[in-house]
């Protein structure tokens, strides 16, 4: 996972690691005499100070260590997925962490890695999404909790929806799908069976009928039965279409959703800026990333969450409903970090 952009991060680390160590190091004396109380004569504190100080050897980085270093770590970002702009603003907080800073033998190579860390931590730094407030505003309005999902065609988006169900269902609560896809062929029978499977019912009308109809329908059966969310799946498209992007427009005035979810497949590259910027005109609240298990590279999701400022909500694992992981920062960065 990940192991394309962690071997260029890590090559990073030991190149510049490497080129600051070497560096002639500079000689500063370490005064002791504050560590001498003050009571104690003056004569024995200078024999004191005589004796104890001594010649620490340090690193002062200059902006000529990093040029040759960045200038690699901005390519190996880019060839990662990750976008310009962010690569950019690695690159320049590396530079800001280091330049003119003293550090000891030995220590830089976890001072580069912080700058990363701290970096990476700001990118994916966004508020949290509390699916327990949510949930309690809902009983409150006497209704479901409404999640619509969008993505580009082949994304993972109904499978997403069903495992979202799953979790939703093992977490205690009870969900319908409503079959709001009722563009593309097939579209019904598979979400039919991704909801045999985990247990949930579907609202569907025929093929060809207005989506946002079929998402009204599934509100107001979840409405009368008390069922907790209503999870409406989309036909997955384009997002350069304009007529089909003003339908989900449609759906999202019918149906009011709590929250607009949108589904990228992590391998898409550098794509994924597009998809993100189009899709987010219908005001996208959070992320879900699939196939993060054959993911190699990783700078998509950086890129996606640097732009969006949006939280992610869970990755996609695997095949299996159980392979749902809820996003943690943590993990992740120590995912890119890891040796």
């Amino acid at each position: 996972m990940f192991k394309f952009l962690k071997e260029k991060i890590s090559k990073v680390v030991k190149s510049l690691s490497e080129k600051i160590e070497t560096k002639k190091p500079v000689e500063k004396k370490i005064e002791v005499e504050k560590l001498v109380k003050k009571e104690v004569k003056k004569g024995i504190i200078k024999k004191v100070f005589e004796k104890v100080t001594k010649k620490v050897l340090e690193k002062r980085i200059s902006e000529k260590d990093l040029e040759e270093v960045l200038e690699n770590l901005e390519f190996s970002l880019l060839e990662a997925d990750v976008a310009f702009e962010v690569a950019e603003k690695i690159k320049e907080d590396l530079k800001k962490n280091l330049v003119g800073k003293e550090v000891r033998r030995g220590k830089v190579k976890d001072m580069i890695i912080q700058s990363f860390k701290d970096t990476f931590s700001e990118i994916l730094d966004v508020t949290k999404i509390d699916l327990e407030n949510i949930v309690k505003e809902a009983k409150k309005e006497n209704r479901p909790v409404i999640l619509i999902f969008f993505g580009f065609n082949g994304c993972g988006k109904t499978t997403s929806l069903a495992k979202l169900g799953k979790w939703l269902r093992n977490s205690g609560y009870s969900c319908v799908f409503a079959a709001s896809d009722t563009f593309r062929s097939a579209a019904l029978e598979q979400l039919e069976e991704h909801a045999k499977k985990v247990g949930v019912e579907v609202i569907k009308h025929k093929y060809g009928a207005d989506p946002a109809a079929v998402a009204y329908d599934a509100i107001a059966h979840a409405k009368t039965r008390g069922i907790n969310f209503v999870l409406i799946d989309t036909a997955g498209r384009a997002h350069t279409n304009r007529n089909l992007m003003e339908q989900m427009q449609k759906i999202i005035r019918v149906s009011k959703p709590d929250l607009k979810i949108l589904v990228m497949d992590s391998l898409v590259g550098n794509d994924a800026i597009l998809q993100a910027k189009m899709f987010n005109e219908l005001g996208i609240d959070a992320i879900i990333f699939t196939k993060v298990d054959v993911n190699q590279k990783g700078g998509a999701i950086l890129s996606v969450s640097h732009l969006l400022n949006k939280p992610i909500l869970f990755l996609g694992t695997g095949q299996s409903y159980s392979d749902f992981k809820e996003f943690d920062k943590e993990w992740f960065i120590n995912q890119l970090l890891s040796e």
